[in-house]
């Protein structure tokens, strides 16, 4: 019986020099070679049924050409495209992607830092971390690079790729402003991720901007990035504020959720209450309304992470370490114009408020929890 097909064997029915299959076969040399040899040898490779050796491959260089990325919530939408564009990215070059799922703290499941690293992963992305979190830590300690996604860390360890929160927050509130919102309200997701406290202060400076206080029941903190926490936070919420037209939520479930709590009181969006997302994660167009939202490029963030990991893996000096992508509001059916009462300036109780401003614009309150589910985004 005949061994496995071997590098020689392809370059032996190509007439050509191992190194050259060898190379044609490596997306990270490849670029040496012409393209029609490029496609000659990796055509020649499939028919033959050639399979390179992954681990006599990882002896030889030190590397696994393995990536693990780590997400909060596998299930939600919002990391396909995160995951696909580092999956483009890292291919290019060579390296493949392990995706795993991060399990609660009382899961009683092996630590997957661990776990990913014990299978010697080159490098990780987190796109789990918390504005306090060991994760970064760990990864230091174990001389494993990381690079962060879609959130970051306080003190800055490792590089990070997220979107512009503050500016995604201006876009919803002057997007419903120009609308002639006056009683503008915020679905907030926990402050323990970056994401829950910078759109949150974004929250609150476009409001200050456009000329309307933030008092302490114009917020509430929702426990989780889930639908589910999202529906019970805007129920508390739009108890607080019965005169309330319009809600910018943290993220698109936490907006599914308001959706949830509105329908439940018996008004609609947006004849009643209009609705901004954040995130335009897949399907928010298919539901109804149609979710009016601020989109976040999560392929190119996704890229753009795996480049910077890439460069840490081969020791390249970069600049950069957080890269800012810029969000864009996507107008769909959940806004409308207000009620004819508020498009008329400022409400009387909006100058009041300006007066009696409430610390929630240094320390905003919670209803549901101090955040400390990290799911979602």
């Amino acid at each position: 019986m005949r061994g496995a097909i071997t590098i020689k064997d392809v370059a032996n029915e190509l007439g050509v020099h191992p190194s050259t299959v060898s190379r044609a076969l490596d997306p990270a040399k490849r670029g040496v070679l012409g393209e029609d040899v490029v496609r000659r040898v990796i055509e020649t490779a499939r028919r033959l049924g050639y399979t390179p050796d992954a681990a006599a491959a990882t002896l030889r260089r030190g590397r696994s050409k393995l990536i693990g990325v780590i997400v909060p919530d596998i299930a939600n939408p919002v990391f396909s495209p995160i995951i696909s564009g580092l999956e483009n990215a890292l291919a290019a070059k060579g390296y493949a992607l392990i995706v795993a799922d991060q399990p609660s703290e009382d899961s009683g499941r092996p630590d997957i830092i661990e776990t990913l690293t014990a299978r010697r992963v080159d490098g990780l992305v987190l796109a789990t971390v918390a504005l306090k979190d060991n994760a970064v830590t760990r990864c230091i300690r174990r001389g494993v690079p990381v690079v962060l996604v879609n959130r970051a860390e306080a003190d800055d360890r490792a590089p990070s790729v997220v979107s512009d929160d503050i500016e995604g927050m201006k876009l919803a509130v002057e997007h419903l402003v120009a609308l002639g919102h006056r009683r503008i309200v915020h679905l907030a997701g926990p402050r323990a991720l970056s994401t829950g406290l910078l759109r949150r202060e974004g929250f609150k400076s476009a409001m200050r901007a456009a000329g309307y206080a933030v008092n302490r029941h114009d917020i509430v903190e929702s426990a989780a990035f889930t639908r589910a926490a999202g529906a019970s936070a805007a129920a508390e919420l739009l108890k607080r504020n019965p005169d309330a037209t319009a809600v910018v939520a943290a993220n698109d479930l936490l907006a599914l959720g308001a959706y949830q709590a509105l329908a439940a009181e018996g008004r609609r969006c947006p004849d009643d209450v209009s609705i901004v997302g954040h995130n335009d994660m897949p399907l928010v167009d298919m539901v109804s309304p149609a979710l009016t939202t601020i989109r976040i490029s999560h392929r190119e963030m996704g890229e753009a992470a795996a480049r910077l990991l890439v460069g840490l893996i081969e020791g390249q000096e970069t600049a950069e370490s957080r890269i800012v992508t810029r969000p864009t509001l996507i107008i769909r059916q959940s806004t409308a114009k207000a009620p004819m009462s508020q498009r008329s300036g400022a409400s009387a109780r909006g100058k009041r408020e300006r007066a009696l401003e409430d610390p929630v614009n240094k320390r905003p309150s919670t209803a549901s929890g101090n955040g400390s589910k990290r799911r979602g985004t």
